[in-house]
């Protein structure tokens, strides 16, 4: 299946301008097309003021997320205007815990949603409960843009992570439209357990399947010699000169990795490439 339908989910279109070019980019390169979801976040906490005060700030914080969403919506469709793919846009306000119901709406009928990285200058909890909404309530694929990156021109190279998890194999099936367009993949595993089902041919059968498919894949097995398998999966994506991962996402619970670290969280970090993950 190719990607004829990508959604992109912003809060801030100055912020997130690398992340809409990278859209724009890819929805020309896939033939597809473009949604653009302008969310107005209302940061009310609703519980920590006096008396009477509660109603008055509800409805101030969302007149201003509103405004807010209109501001972003007439600075998309003004860079939209010109462009010669198929694209529309749309608003919604929302409060942080109740943005996986407009997100989910849109991310489900979406062949995948474009994000840009949900920490560092332009992320935050906004950003990041829209990925985990687009994850676990849309069930979309997720291409995680890095900060500054606006092109098209990725996924020649490409590293896919694999640890034989439901999550790694849903990934890779949704990524194959990228995987069949690349020149080379790199099925990379770290660490196989001895008494594994993969034991005697570690990634043979994903090779396989992908191989039916037309990718042109190889195997890498490596070791564990960082601390975390992310920095092993990043510093083979450099030493490969690849130029996308593909990974599963959330193989542990979300709260386990917000607290303690996993690697979903420390690639989202730490990636230097886009990253296609997929729960």
């Amino acid at each position: 299946m190719a990607f004829k339908s990508i959604l992109t989910i912003l809060t801030d279109p100055a912020a997130a301008a690398s992340q809409l070019e990278g859209a724009v980019a890819l929805a020309r390169r896939e033939d597809a097309h473009l949604d653009v979801l302008c969310i107005g976040v209302d940061r009310t906490q609703t519980g920590y003021y006096y008396a009477g005060a509660t109603a008055i700030l509800t409805q101030e914080a969302y007149n201003q997320a509103k405004e807010e969403a209109s501001a972003a919506e007439a600075a998309v469709r003004a860079r939209l205007e010109r462009e010669d793919i198929r694209w529309a846009v749309d608003t919604a306000v929302a409060q942080i815990g109740a943005l996986g119901g407009p997100v989910a709406m849109l991310a489900r009928f979406s062949d995948l949603v474009v994000l840009g990285k949900p920490y560092g200058k332009s992320g935050g909890s906004a950003a990041e409960a829209i990925l985990e909404a687009a994850l676990f309530e849309g069930h979309a694929p997720v291409l995680v843009l890095p900060e500054g990156f606006s092109g098209a021109e990725f996924g020649n190279r490409i590293v896919l992570a694999w640890n034989q998890s439901d999550e790694a194999l849903i990934a890779a099936r949704a990524a194959l439209p990228l995987l069949k367009a690349a020149k080379e993949v790199d099925i990379t595993i770290i660490d196989p357990p001895a008494h594994g089902p993969e034991r005697s041919d570690p990634g043979g059968m994903l090779s396989q399947y992908l191989a039916r498919h037309g990718v042109h894949a190889e195997v890498s097995v490596l070791a564990k010699t960082l601390p975390r398998t992310s920095e092993v999966i990043l510093r083979h994506t450099r030493d490969e000169n690849a130029d996308l991962v593909v990974m599963g996402a959330y193989g542990h619970s979300r709260f386990r990795e917000a607290i303690l670290g996993g690697a979903t969280r420390n690639m989202l970090e730490m990636a230097e490439v886009p990253v296609f993950m997929a729960h």
